[in-house]
């Protein structure tokens, strides 16, 4: 796998989306925010730093050879998502380090479609720039 302009801009943009719309949920709709126990600035710095891990990430899941398997780029891009999505709630929920801590099974259930949803954005972005950007394979010597 090449690591060109493809995957650079592919990777940033569906991190900033994500983060943006992690941001939206937790910290403007839902104003989870007030509960964190250290500073705001310490959080969303780390939080941008995941989404940056995340977006890595799903790029790759969406480059596996799993993945490839499926010749539609959409819906390579809607299964990496969903399989992303999915894989950080549990894990984040699992460890408690989401904010789902002490919450109805309701509350859970629509955070997961979120997250979900998130990351199957982010995994769009991944396609819309893998359509976008031509890159020319290199022949080998």
């Amino acid at each position: 796998m090449k690591l060109g302009l493809r995957f650079y801009i592919s990777w940033f943009s569906s991190s900033v989306v994500m983060f943006l719309l992690f941001y939206f949920w937790h910290g403007i709709f839902l104003n989870d925010f007030k509960r964190i126990q250290f500073p705001l600035s310490w959080f969303v710095t780390f939080a941008a730093g995941t989404y940056l891990i995340l977006g890595a990430g799903l790029y790759f899941l969406y480059e596996s050879r799993l993945m490839k398997r499926f010749k539609n780029f959409l819906l390579r891009g809607l299964l990496s998502g969903l399989i992303a999505g999915f894989s950080v709630f549990m894990v984040a929920t699992i460890v408690n380090i989401s904010l789902t801590k002490h919450l109805s099974p309701q509350h859970l259930l629509i955070d997961a479609a979120w997250q979900i949803s998130e990351q199957i954005l982010g995994g769009m972005i991944v396609v819309l720039f893998k359509i976008i950007i031509h890159e020319p394979l290199t022949e080998h010597a």
